[in-house]
């Protein structure tokens, strides 16, 4: 790993864009302009980006948001979370979880949070090193929008 790595919080624009290319790796279902879209507003709900730098380079990118529940009180959720494909195993993921991990502490949050997919195995595996553990289940229900009526 380069000792000219850096993480740093998504400030402008310029920056989100920066962080597409690899986020959409993640979220590989939607379109440049779709990840674009939805994360401008996503923002505007709180919604932040970390990334690692590398010469010029963003190599990992976290999206992430700070959420207080009745039940949690404050806690950093994470949205989102991906090395580039070919950067992988490389220490960017470690490093940026560090970084979310002492951003969380600064922010006065009890824990980090985040869901991952039932398929997505080598990311689980990643999160038992991190020292995370599955502490409840997600459930979801897709909702057929043609069946919402008002009458």
């Amino acid at each position: 790993m380069s000792s000219t790595m850096n993480v740093r919080l998504a400030k402008s624009s310029k920056d989100i864009e920066l962080c597409i290319p690899v986020m959409q790796q993640l979220r590989n279902q939607l379109q440049r302009e779709e990840v674009a879209e939805r994360m401008s507003r996503q923002v505007r709900q709180g919604y932040q980006l970390a990334y690692v730098e590398v010469n010029g380079t963003v190599k990992a990118v976290a999206g992430f948001r700070i959420i207080e529940s009745l039940f949690q009180g404050r806690f950093l959720y994470v949205d989102d979370l991906v090395t580039d494909s070919g950067e992988r195993s490389k220490g960017y993921g470690a490093a940026l979880f560090s970084w979310l991990v002492d951003y969380a502490r600064k922010e006065n949050c009890q824990q980090l949070d985040l869901d991952s997919g039932v398929q997505r195995v080598r990311a689980h595996r990643f999160y038992f090193q991190q020292g995370m553990h599955i502490s409840s289940y997600h459930f979801a229900m897709i909702l057929d929008q043609q069946q919402n009526t008002t009458e």
